[in-house]
């Protein structure tokens, strides 16, 4: 069992990580955290804590919850992580790409946006110039 200095409750998990405790009881249930149970009570092991903040930078990056699962899966191959580094490599150049692709997207419908708020904007005032000049 781990040093009990390394344990985290749910709250301090919550705290330290801004994530609600539903967040945490959720990911286990994915099976993506294993915290220790003491009856009704959780206890996060440093191995939680370094999970929780890939699953988090994994999120915040557009990864599904079955890739970041597939990705953890990999650090116990007895490789040293070379297997789970390449693979994620790989994963985040293919979310990189689609990221990339959606910001020119977001960039052009942008400039489509002011476009179009320039033109009402002349709309607007060369109408309230011709209602001037008709009064």
């Amino acid at each position: 069992m781990p040093d009990t200095d390394d344990l985290m409750t749910i709250r301090a998990m919550c705290d330290d990580y801004d994530v609600t405790p539903r967040t945490l009881r959720f990911y286990e249930a994915k099976e993506l955290l294993f915290p220790i149970r003491e009856g009704q009570k959780r206890l996060f092991t440093r191995r939680d804590r370094a999970r929780l903040k890939l699953i988090l930078r994994g999120k915040r990056f557009g990864f599904s919850l079955e890739e970041i699962r597939q990705l953890l899966d990999l650090y116990d191959m007895g490789d040293q992580q070379q297997t789970q580094l390449a693979r994620t490599y790989g994963v985040a150049k293919d979310r990189l790409q689609i990221m990339e692709a959606q910001r020119a997207e977001l960039d052009t419908a942008i400039t489509e946006l002011k476009e179009q708020m320039d033109w009402v904007a002349r709309m607007i005032g060369s109408m309230q110039e011709a209602k001037k000049a008709a009064e």
